[in-house]
């Protein structure tokens, strides 16, 4: 929602507030608190502060927003729309965790994304970030970026290791100029391809873990205390539409264009298309676009995925017992699909247990496909198939 027109903006809120009202009557939720709260999904403080006091009065208005310094209310920021003042307003609405939207800093990178933000301005943000008191600073970066190489990412790992946030997500940069129009304008052959993208994961890995993070796993890296490698540690790692979380919340909300919800064995998206959401409401229905209920056999496959992302590792015995399955026989399709992984040393198969080996956590996704029934003639075992998802 990038635009110098601001009844743009109130046209997006009055709608959106429109879906609360709605989702209020029609769930009953309102008495349940609201422990995990994210605004994302773009440059939520593109909004001014009369309109983000608004957003989050509003939704205490239609929901119980909880008070418990345990909460998890979360933001992502891009660096260069934020100054102090806005800062100081996002802690006084509530909010306890900030994401900056980083990428990279390279400036030659940036000058190729249109992303320019300076080392120093970064800086300066996180030392105030850290002044008032936010529970966690995340930083969201890219590898594969155009003019990107394994020297300026080792440059800006420096930089943000340097930096020290409690969270670091690295994601892979995925080119989809037939998704995204401004992608247009990136040449592909300023691409780096599959395999140096397996080499700036390693290093990523490398050196993070090195400078004292934990993988967690799917490009996310935290230090030792962070709540999310304690859950890990302890086995009851979550993880929904947002990431990783200490937190199995029984629902979970999306509001707005595109977003998505789950409820126990129901998922539902709202319309990605923004002149059909608002049509919806106009209409005074939900602007919910597809939605799936999970069979048995899909809650069961969703536990299985669950386990390996968060924990690396899955107990057959267990699963046996809680399913009342042949493991071996239910899912030979899949193990047949993870013998050329195995033989690669990214896992072991044991009777009781699959268990991840460090080599394979970079390959967690492709792991995971080989239970998703959603997903057919996903794996081979040659190297370069697997860089398709990272």
């Amino acid at each position: 929602m990038v635009t110098r027109d601001r009844s743009v903006v109130r046209q997006y809120l009055d709608h959106l507030h429109h879906e609360m009202a709605l989702l209020r009557l029609q769930l009953k939720l309102s008495h349940r608190p609201v422990t995990q709260l994210h605004w994302g999904g773009g440059t939520p403080t593109f909004l001014d502060a009369a309109e983000m006091t608004e957003l989050m009065h509003l939704t205490a208005q239609h929901f119980n927003l909880s008070r418990d310094n345990s909460r998890d209310y979360a933001i992502e920021i891009d660096p260069r729309t934020v100054d102090r003042e806005k800062i100081d307003l996002l802690r006084g609405l509530g909010f306890n965790r900030i994401s900056l939207g980083i990428q990279d800093f390279d400036p030659g990178v940036q000058q190729a994304i249109n992303r320019i933000q300076t080392v120093e301005m970064v800086s300066a943000l996180v030392d105030y970030i850290r002044e008032r008191s936010f529970h966690s600073l995340n930083f969201d970066l890219i590898y594969g970026l155009p003019r990107q190489d394994e020297a300026t990412l080792a440059k800006t790992l420096d930089v943000v290791i340097g930096l020290s946030p409690d969270r670091i997500s690295y994601y892979n940069y995925a080119h989809l100029p037939e998704r995204f129009l401004p992608q247009r304008a990136i040449d592909r052959l300023t691409l780096p391809t599959a395999e140096q993208k397996i080499r700036m994961l390693s290093l990523i890995t490398e050196k993070l873990v090195a400078a004292g993070y934990v993988y967690i796993g799917m490009d996310h890296f935290v230090k030792p205390d962070d709540s999310l490698a304690v859950a890990q540690r302890e086995g009851h790692l979550a993880r929904n539409f947002q990431g990783y979380t200490i937190a199995k919340a029984q629902d979970l909300i999306g509001l707005g264009v595109s977003s998505i919800s789950s409820f126990d064995r129901v998922y539902a998206q709202n319309t990605t298309d923004l002149d059909a959401y608002y049509k919806a409401l106009d209409e005074n229905h939900l602007p919910v676009a597809k939605g799936v209920v999970l069979t048995d056999e899909d809650v069961l496959r969703r536990e299985i995925i669950q386990e390996l992302l968060c924990q690396r590792h899955l107990d057959i015995a267990s699963l046996q017992r809680k399913y009342n399955i042949d493991f071996m026989t239910h899912f030979s399709e899949a193990i047949a699909a993870l013998r050329g992984m195995e033989a690669d040393g990214l896992l072991v198969i044991a009777p009781e247990a699959i268990l991840v080996n460090e080599n394979g956590y970079p390959f967690l996704r492709n792991i995971c496909m080989a239970f998703d029934e959603y997903v057919k003639g996903h794996l081979q075992s040659q190297t370069v198939r697997y860089s398709k998802t990272l």
